[in-house]
């Protein structure tokens, strides 16, 4: 694509231009054939093997001399058509999914128009109406503040980098400005069934990787209260501050969801925050017949959710709450700088120009200061399918699990290792004789996803390789869960065979 710009001393001049909006539409245009066809691929589960020569697999080499706009349009064409499975109907690996068409369309107007989420534009009030019905939608108490960040990861070191603020400011101590003073000794306690990023906050917070108490479960793999209110007693008499105890609103690894009330009765008998991660499950609060999983959800301090796992927004949308927005500020605000908030008008008049002020508090209240408006793609989801929308589609899912563990339980050959809680499923093949039962299930996931749509990823529960389908796909159907479990039995049949 070229543009030519007139110089009154040296005439026009023609050169490249990456950046010449004028042609967004031809050029999506021009990239329309591949998504047609990607979008085929997913209703047909027709996606060719991975790596087929029509994208090379290393790092290509920079170019010295650019190829310009269409031919580049034609290369990501290509890696398009290619694909990826994350998106098909049979993809249930991790706790993850495609974006669903409003999510797809709202990231594109983002892109093009939304620049950064500060300075005052329209998409500010899409970052606070997306806030604010993510909470409703997750069953929160009114007034919590929040914050989008990139996922889970952040969310997490969000809430908890609040919850350590607090603890510290009730000992008299500003830990955002002044650090953890000398000899601090503090905790987090959290089912040891928690995803590894409570962990990795523990760590960049200060508190270290073995701050984090890891709670054993019950035999439903939901955190056992008594065990952690004996660690909470034993760590008390040793002088050692609860920083956070983190209830699980729906465990990534088996989905079980923690008996909530009772976590947030025993931390408030030792004065701890309590904070519940909900990046897979809290979703789920929006359904009226399983809302009684959550009990007590509203009573916490802090909640995180990932729009990008059940509301398919596309990837990169977390949000955390806090209960105490002045907590979150103390805790993450960056302080003031000349070129950013000594570039804002003093007074502010009746019709401001977008340059007069930040736009909102998200760049003090996080770790991130450019951002993406992201509470777009949540409005444009639920805007489209609202509430119900969402129950539906959480109550189909959770329905799926349901029928996996009914047939594991009609069928001999099959084992049942938990009741889904939610949307995911946890059964293997049983083997007869004295065979390798882990071994045996790992070469039937290995099976299913190189021979078949169906894409499950494992787990462990007691010791037993669990196939652990998380039915979070919006483009799943019945069609493809019967079939996931008639490949896994013929799979077993065959290799328990000879």
């Amino acid at each position: 694509m070229t543009s030519v710009i007139g110089d009154p001393a040296t005439g026009p001049t023609t050169f490249v231009d990456d950046a010449d909006l004028a042609d967004v539409a031809g050029a999506l245009t021009r990239l329309l054939p591949s998504l047609e066809q990607y979008v085929r691929g997913l209703a047909a589960d027709s996606f060719p093997a991975y790596e087929t020569g029509g994208v090379p697999s290393e790092p290509m080499a920079l170019p010295a001399e650019g190829v310009g706009l269409e031919a580049t349009i034609d290369e990501l064409g290509r890696a398009v058509e290619e694909g990826c499975r994350i998106s098909a109907p049979g993809w249930w690996g991790f706790v993850t999914t495609g974006a669903t068409t409003a999510g797809v369309v709202a990231q594109t107007a983002v892109a093009l128009a939304g620049g950064q989420r500060y300075l005052l534009h329209a998409f500010n009030a899409l970052e606070r109406t997306g806030l604010r019905w993510l909470a409703e939608l997750c069953g929160l108490p009114e007034g919590v503040a929040g914050v989008f960040s990139s996922g889970g990861s952040t969310a997490n070191l969000v809430a908890l980098g609040a919850a350590r603020q607090a603890a510290l400011e009730r000992l008299g101590v500003d830990a955002a400005q002044d650090g953890l003073p000398p000899g601090f000794r503090g905790r987090i306690y959290v089912s040891s069934r928690a995803h590894r990023t409570i962990h990795r906050s523990a760590a960049v917070l200060g508190l270290g990787r073995n701050g984090v108490v890891e709670i054993p479960t019950d035999a439903a793999t939901r955190v056992d209260v008594a065990a952690l209110e004996a660690a909470l007693e034993r760590d008390a008499r040793d002088g050692i501050v609860p920083v956070a105890v983190v209830a699980i609103a729906g465990s990534t690894d088996t989905g079980a969801v923690d008996p909530i009330a009772d976590v947030v009765g025993v931390a408030r008998r030792f004065g701890s925050w309590v904070h519940v991660d909900g990046a897979y499950g809290l979703i789920a609060n929006a359904s009226p017949s399983l809302a009684p999983l959550f009990e007590g959800v509203r009573e916490a301090d802090s909640w995180i959710v990932d729009p990008h796992k059940w509301l398919a927004t596309g990837l990169g949308v977390g949000a955390t709450y806090v209960r105490d927005e002045g907590v979150l500020t103390r805790a993450f605000a960056e302080g003031t700088s000349t070129y950013l908030e000594g570039s804002f008008s003093t007074t502010r008049a009746d019709t401001p120009s977008q340059f007069d002020e930040m736009g909102g508090l998200w760049a003090d209240q996080g770790v991130e200061l450019s951002a993406p408006p992201r509470g777009p793609l949540v409005w444009a989801v639920l805007r489209e399918i609202g509430r119900a929308g969402v129950a539906r589609r959480v109550e189909r899912h959770v329905g799926f699990a349901r029928r996996v563990a009914e047939r594991a339980r009609a069928d001999d050959r099959l084992e049942l290792l938990l009741e889904p809680d939610l949307s995911i499923a946890c059964f293997r093949y049983r083997p007869t004789g004295d065979g390798d039962a882990n071994q045996l299930n790992f070469r039937i996931v290995e099976r299913l996803r190189r021979e078949t749509p169906f894409i499950p990823t494992t787990t462990v529960v007691d010791g037993r390789l669990a196939i652990r389908p998380c039915f979070i796909n919006p483009r799943t159907t019945a069609r493809e869960v019967e079939g996931l479990v008639d490949a896994t039995i013929r799979f077993g049949d065959e290799l328990t065979a000879g």
